[in-house]
């Protein structure tokens, strides 16, 4: 019982100590403030572009995020945008043929990135002549100030079309065509920032970027930023929330672990002091059973109760089964003479067999049995219990 005391205490300050390490990540993740990726749409942070994305839910009919890889895109609608801010995600070749399908579709994506080198086959060149502000100037000819600067522009191809362009005539965003849609391309993703966006003309510029499209559906891509499984438990639920399910799971591994010592319930405590237990009474008796060894049991067990007769009602252990009658007639009054006489006659004979079979075993071994409790339990009724002799 010390021992079994000893593991509950164990045990319990096991729960306390995984409590109070569950309830302080809670509190330190809730303390901390929350951290956003750059460029991303639910970010109310100066490097994200919420507030682009808010201004768009309002003007715009139908402006959702992408979370999803872009061959799931629905290429079969037509006149959607799909908007990518500086991928912290390069997309794979693979990839690019998937957004190249989706515009072929009649769709287009507006690729806002300060060194586009690999993507889509744009090529760059580098300028370091720049003046703050950047004046910009677009295909009609209205100019725009930009509070940005950048060393990055494009070199465009015949089929491409420039949109804004710098003082020196360096293009700044194009426009190429695939198949029925386009992708769009500027070089300066903070115009989109919510710390930039008020300042000089750059909501200006990205408003003259989409009316080059007009779409029916907006989806800012959040893929491209590394939520490619919106839908996995690390992103729906909040991140103490997560830790306390991790810590969770493993008490509970450890709880099963500890109470896979044992299989099944312990029908009988061992006790410290017992010197001969059950349990190894039990062992030997399946093990008898087991091998079939049913006369050596059974002659153990006849033995066993002539030990007690001599023991206890002075009947001599070297007398035969069947010479202790008048004995037995004294002890057991109750027990009418042909009982007793059927009783011995059957076990001598018994006892004589060179097998048995386990019915017979069964049979004489609980009668045996109740013959030791007669025979241990002096304060009994003599002869009720002894009738099942």
């Amino acid at each position: 019982m010390q021992k079994l005391t000893f593991f509950k205490g164990k045990w319990t300050w096991l729960l306390i100590v995984m409590l109070i390490i569950m309830v302080s990540s809670y509190f330190a993740e809730v303390g901390q403030p929350k951290k956003y990726p750059d460029y991303v749409s639910y970010s109310p942070f100066p490097t994200g572009v919420k507030a682009f994305y808010s201004y768009l839910e309002k003007e715009m009919d139908s402006v959702n995020k992408w979370t999803q890889p872009p061959n799931l895109l629905p290429a079969s609608d037509k006149n959607q945008l799909v908007v990518m801010v500086e991928p912290s995600v390069t997309p794979n070749s693979d990839e690019i043929a998937e957004y190249i399908t989706f515009m072929e579709a009649g769709n287009t994506i507006l690729l806002l990135k300060e060194n586009p080198r690999g993507l889509f086959d744009l090529r760059i060149m580098f300028n370091d002549e720049f003046s703050v502000p950047l004046t910009l100037a677009d295909k009609n000819g209205r100019q725009y100030n930009s509070e940005l600067e950048s060393v990055v522009f494009f070199e465009t191809d015949v089929q491409d079309e420039i949109l804004l362009h710098s003082e020196n005539g360096h293009p700044v965003a194009l426009k190429r065509a695939y198949g029925k849609g386009q992708l769009i391309v500027a070089n300066t993703p903070g115009w989109m920032t919510n710390g930039n966006i008020l300042e000089a003309d750059h909501l200006p510029i990205l408003l003259t970027l989409i009316k080059e499209v007009n779409p029916e559906t907006v989806f800012f891509n959040e893929y491209v930023h590394g939520q490619q499984d919106a839908t996995s438990m690390v992103n729906v639920y909040p991140k103490w929330f997560s830790l306390v399910l991790i810590q969770g799971a493993i008490l509970t591994c450890l709880f099963l672990w500890y109470q896979g010592k044992r299989f099944g319930m312990i029908v009988i405590p061992r006790e410290d002091t017992v010197r001969f237990s059950d349990e190894r009474i039990k062992a030997l008796a399946a093990w008898y059973i087991r091998s079939r060894r049913f006369q050596d049991s059974l002659h153990i067990q006849a033995d066993y109760v002539k030990l007690l007769l001599q023991e206890r009602w002075g009947i001599s252990y070297s007398k035969e089964w069947i010479d202790i009658e008048r004995y037995l007639l004294e002890k057991l009054k109750g027990m009418p003479e042909a009982e007793i006489r059927s009783f011995l006659e059957g076990l001598s004979k018994i006892l004589k067999e060179e097998r048995l079979t386990k019915q017979e075993y069964l049979t004489w071994s609980k009668k045996l049995d109740q013959l030791r409790k007669e025979v241990e339990d002096n304060e009994r009724t003599i002869g009720i219990p002894t009738r099942e002799i």
